[in-house]
């Protein structure tokens, strides 16, 4: 998650803009049962053939994901009387090639070169836009920079990796057979592997990655003219406290809600502080705020102890197998300790450590520290290192250094083991990928959770999507690249995840606003994996997830296709919200571009029509209306069913909704009263409609208050 104005370890260099495509390209045999095909583009692109055969090799690259590959699968490269090629390809690489033919019509945007980046040759029916905006941070550092001797690129290209990553979880193509480091092996394919990408450049690798908001306006102003469908991106604010949406600082929010009110969906990340509560960023209504989880997927590595028992520890190391080696704790020794077992305060004396696996232990849940931690063992001659740690499935990855992370309570037995033998030795194996039914998903202890510390009766997060040790592309000066490939870990991945659903369901329902779509992902989400089991949020302790931490739930692509009901919403109630906030008129009307008169009494900002409710302060009892639009078979018939939070009645009216061709949208009224009067946290709960096909589900938030208390002295 890149941070507009100040350093983030998470780093996203790219704004991703995509459209989806409906028409294919032609691709045939060259003779029957051959594994030659033909791909005939039409009328050359390009005038110089070279540039038009570097584009067939770059469109064999991306498909392959091997440059050797392509190179070794290209039989003829057509590039004179029109455009085209012949290669080796399997069938379902084949079918592949056939989703990209003509670029829309609708798209106006264009591809600019720059430094490493030539639009002729980068820019195809896959990357269709590319463009790159530097002057506001210019301006802002107000002094010349070369940002080609810090390691950039003074265009779209991607000089860090990040962006890679976001764009290929996106829409990346099918490529089989990729991993990282010998784990996570499968077939990989972004959420919308068939859409067109566009790419917006805002931010810069410098001091760990700045953006300014002017460049980040610029790009969604830019984006709006060129024609996109659904704008993703890895960016949120710094620090608390936040910009209100009226604010000209927060670009973000200001910029889309202009490409909202033009019907583009924006998909941003939640921001990576957490498990604290009220960090979540990028809280505007009509913004997808996307909170991070993790995935049934698990590295776990066999600890082996010299007295035969064994533990269960995570791993990304796949080196050969080693034998029993000696181990060590640096907290145990003595007078001749240069440093505690504190694994961020390692300062080892070589003597003691070379030739052994050290044990330490620390409080940090990041997974920066096992790296350190095994460049100060590797530097004192240790050959490998076991973190004791807060337990977590954010996984170290240490490549070419055999280390080990471990729990509390493991790491306390694997010391309990070395402080009862004079020899104490260890094995550590190489990691196997378990996925399925053993891991469990969980909400990932850095995803920021809510609620909004701006409004905190919007419900945000709205969604949560896999973001914990993703496998996408990266920058070709990547050095943390395996075969084009490599592994991170943030909300930033879990973004584009939402994204590619966005897309997706906009293909499929053109119709549908972004609000409908928000309300869709919402109100058919997960609470609970595949197997039935709760979904929980890292933390200290762990819990059961609740909406704060992933909104509706977990993102389940299927059912938000076919919602039953949505909770739409347009410009008018996005400024009624506004209003309730009771921000200035003037305010207001800079961000809408036209004069607003917000009502002498405006509606709550509890009405509000999102697919959730919030109540942060409830005394007595309060009562809010929401409204819901039928987008499923047309005589349909809703029944209530409510799981109130803890110490509140809910009553919903009317109980029951009845749709026909001639009702398709319908209000409803919900009271809820407090059965305590008392100061609490939140207690949660759902408020379901269901016809016994359609579960539509709106999370409950609710926090009771003392009663307002009145002076009675004279």
């Amino acid at each position: 998650m890149r941070n507009p104005f100040s350093f983030s370890i998470l780093l996203i260099i790219h704004l991703l803009v995509y459209l989806l495509y409906d028409q294919g390209r032609t691709v045939k045999f060259a003779f029957a049962h051959s594994n030659v095909y033909i791909v005939y583009l039409g009328a050359r692109q390009h005038n110089h053939p070279k540039l038009v055969t570097d584009s067939h090799h770059d469109m064999l690259t991306t498909l392959m994901g091997s440059e050797q590959l392509a190179l070794d699968s290209i039989v003829y490269s057509y590039r004179h009387g029109f455009s085209g090629f012949a290669a080796k390809l399997t069938e379902s690489q084949a079918q592949q090639l056939s989703g990209l033919g003509a670029i829309p019509s609708g798209w106006k945007g264009v591809c600019q070169s720059g430094d490493q980046f030539t639009a002729a040759k980068h820019c195809n029916k896959k990357l269709i836009g590319a463009r790159w905006f530097v002057d506001g941070f210019l301006a802002e550092i107000g002094q010349p920079l070369n940002l080609t001797r810090l390691g950039e690129f003074l265009s779209a290209r991607d000089a860090e990796g990040h962006g890679t990553h976001v764009s290929s979880t996106a829409a990346g193509a099918y490529v089989a057979n990729v991993g990282y480091n010998g784990v996570g092996l499968g077939t990989a394919r972004g959420g919308a592997p068939h859409a067109r990408l566009a790419v917006y450049k805002v931010c810069w690798n410098v001091q760990s990655g700045l953006c300014a908001a002017a460049d980040i306006l610029k790009g969604f102003d830019e984006a709006i003219n060129d024609g996109v469908h659904v704008l993703t991106l890895s960016i949120a604010a710094s620090s608390l406290p936040l910009y209100s949406e009226v604010d000209g600082r927060d670009a973000i929010a200001i910029g889309s809600f202009h490409a909202v009110s033009k019907g583009i969906a924006v998909v941003c990340g939640a921001g990576n502080n957490g498990p604290f509560p009220q960090t979540v960023k990028n809280t505007a209504p009509w913004i997808i705020t996307v909170a991070a989880s993790t995935m049934d997927r698990a590295y776990p590595t066999q600890i082996t102890l010299g007295n035969n028992k064994t533990f269960q520890g995570q791993s990304i190391y796949t080196g050969r197998e080693g034998s029993f080696t000696g181990l060590f704790y640096p907290g145990d020794a003595g007078l001749n300790a240069t440093s505690t077992g504190v694994c961020e305060d390692l300062t080892l004396t070589r003597s003691l450590v070379a030739g052994k696996v050290v044990l330490c232990f620390t409080t940090v849940s990041t997974p920066v520290v096992t790296f350190f931690a095994s460049l100060s063992v590797r530097a004192a001659g240790g050959v490998g290192v076991i973190v004791s740690k807060l337990p977590s499935d954010i996984t170290a990855q240490c490549r070419s250094f055999p280390c080990a992370e471990v729990d509390y309570e493991i790491g306390t037995q694997i010391l309990f083991y070395v402080r009862s033998t004079r020899n104490p030795v260890v094995k550590i194996s190489p990691p196997k990928t378990l996925v399925g039914k053993l891991v469990s998903a969980k909400i990932a202890e850095f995803s920021s959770r809510g609620p909004s510390s701006i409004a905190a009766s919007i419900l945000k997060p709205d969604i949560a999507a896999p973001g914990v040790q993703i496998i996408a592309a990266t920058s070709g000066v990547d050095t943390s690249a395996e075969q084009g490939f490599t592994m991170l870990t943030g909300t930033s991945m879990a973004t584009p995840h939402v994204a590619g659903i966005v897309a997706l369901l906009r293909a499929l329902h053109p119709d549908w606003s972004p609000a409908a779509i928000r309300s869709a992902l919402t109100t058919t989400a997960w609470t609970r994996d595949r197997y039935g089991i709760p979904i929980f949020a890292e933390g200290d302790p762990h819990k059961l997830a609740d909406p704060f931490d992933f909104g509706g739930g977990i993102a389940n692509p299927n059912g938000a296709a076919c919602p039953g009901l949505i909770y739409d919403m347009d410009t008018t109630d996005y400024i009624n919200y506004l209003c309730a906030m009771e921000y200035a008129e003037s305010s207001i009307s800079r961000l809408t571009g036209n004069p607003v008169m917000c009502p002498s009494k405006t509606d709550s900002i509890l009405d509000v029509n999102l697919p959730s409710i919030t109540i942060p302060s409830l005394r007595n009892s309060t009562t809010l209306t929401r409204r819901v639009t039928n987008v499923g078979a047309t005589n349909s018939v809703y029944h209530v069913i409510v799981e109130p939070p803890t110490g509140t009645l809910v009553i919903v009216n009317p109980p029951v909704l009845i749709f026909n061709p001639n009702t398709k949208k319908i209000s409803f009224k919900v009271t809820i009263i407090s059965m305590h009067q008392l100061s609490a946290g939140y207690y949660f709960g759902s408020l379901i409609w269901t016809d016994g096909i359609h579960d539509v589900r709106s999370p409950i938030a609710v926090r009771t208050a003392m009663p307002q208390l009145h002076d009675a002295s004279i």
